[in-house]
C-alpha cells in the first residue's frame, strides 16, 4: 500500500480536479436555483461518503466488540473521524445553499436537525475516545456507535418520512424525479474524488493510530517489566 499510496493520491487528485470542472462547468445551470445549485455537487457526495464512512464504523464497532482485537478499534476510529469531518462539510454547504434560495441559514425541520444530531453524536464518540480515562472507553464507544449508526437512517429517511423544508429526493424519489445527465456525471465524478479522498484519510488516520498502540503497549509492557524487576 505504500508504495501505491502516491500513485492513488494522484489519481484522487485528478478526480476532484476533474469533479471541479464537471460541477462549475460541464453542468447545465439549473433552471430555477442557478449557480447556487452546483453546491449540490458537494453537498452530497459529503453526506453519501459521511453515511459510507458511519456504516464501516458500525461494522468495525460490531467487529471489535466481539473480538477486542486494536486493529478493527483503529479501523473504527478512523472511518468515524472521517465520517466527522464530511458531515461537517454537509452542515457547512447546507446553509450556504439555504440563504440565497431559504433566504435563512437554517431551519429545524427533520432532515437538518437529525443530520445535527448525527455530527453530534459523532463528536462525543471522539470526545469519549480522546478524553475518557477509563479503560474500557472503546467499547462504550463501540456502543454509542452502534446507536449514532441508527440516526444515519433516520437522516437519509427522513425526507421520505416527513414532509419538511429540504428539497424531496431528486434521486429515486419518485415521479418528476430525476437528473440531467451532464448533472448525474458530475455528481457521480465528484463523489469517486470524495470516496478516494476519504480513503486515502483513512488509511494515513489508521496508520497514525496503530502506532500509537503500539507505543502504548510497548510502554505497558516496559512498565510491567519494571515491576516484576522490582518485586524480585
Amino acid at each position: 500500500m505504500r508504495s501505491f499510496f502516491p500513485i492513488f493520491a494522484l489519481i484522487t487528485l485528478a478526480l476532484l480536479s476533474y469533479g471541479l470542472y464537471q460541477a462549475l462547468v460541464a453542468a447545465p445551470r439549473e433552471a430555477t436555483m442557478g449557480d447556487a445549485q452546483r453546491i449540490f455537487y458537494y453537498h452530497v457526495p459529503s453526506a453519501w461518503t459521511a453515511f459510507l464512512c458511519f456504516f464501516a464504523n458500525l461494522v468495525a464497532s460490531i467487529w471489535y466488540l466481539a473480538t477486542r482485537n486494536p486493529k478493527v478499534d483503529a479501523i473504527a476510529l478512523s472511518t468515524a473521524e472521517v465520517g466527522v469531518v464530511f458531515t461537517t462539510v454537509v452542515l457547512v454547504t447546507g446553509p450556504i445553499w439555504a440563504k440565497p434560495i431559504w433566504g435563512i441559514w437554517w431551519t429545524w425541520d427533520a432532515r437538518l436537525t437529525s443530520t445535527l444530531v448525527l455530527w453530534l453524536i459523532y463528536v462525543s464518540y471522539l470526545l469519549l475516545r480522546r478524553y475518557s480515562t477509563a479503560g474500557q472507553n472503546p467499547v462504550l464507544a463501540s456502543v454509542l456507535a452502534i446507536f449514532g449508526a441508527a440516526d444515519v437512517v433516520f437522516v437519509y429517511m427522513a425526507i421520505r418520512w416527513f414532509r419538511t423544508q429540504h428539497p424531496q429526493p431528486v434521486i429515486g424519489g419518485g415521479e418528476g424525479s430525476g437528473l440531467d445527465p451532464r448533472m448525474w456525471n458530475a455528481l457521480l465524478v465528484n463523489w469517486l474524488g470524495f470516496l478516494a479522498l476519504a480513503g486515502l484519510v483513512i488509511y494515513l488516520r489508521y496508520r497514525l493510530e496503530r502506532l500509537r498502540q503500539q507505543v502504548e503497549e510497548a510502554h505497558a509492557m516496559k512498565a510491567i517489566a519494571g515491576t516484576t524487576r522490582s518485586t524480585r
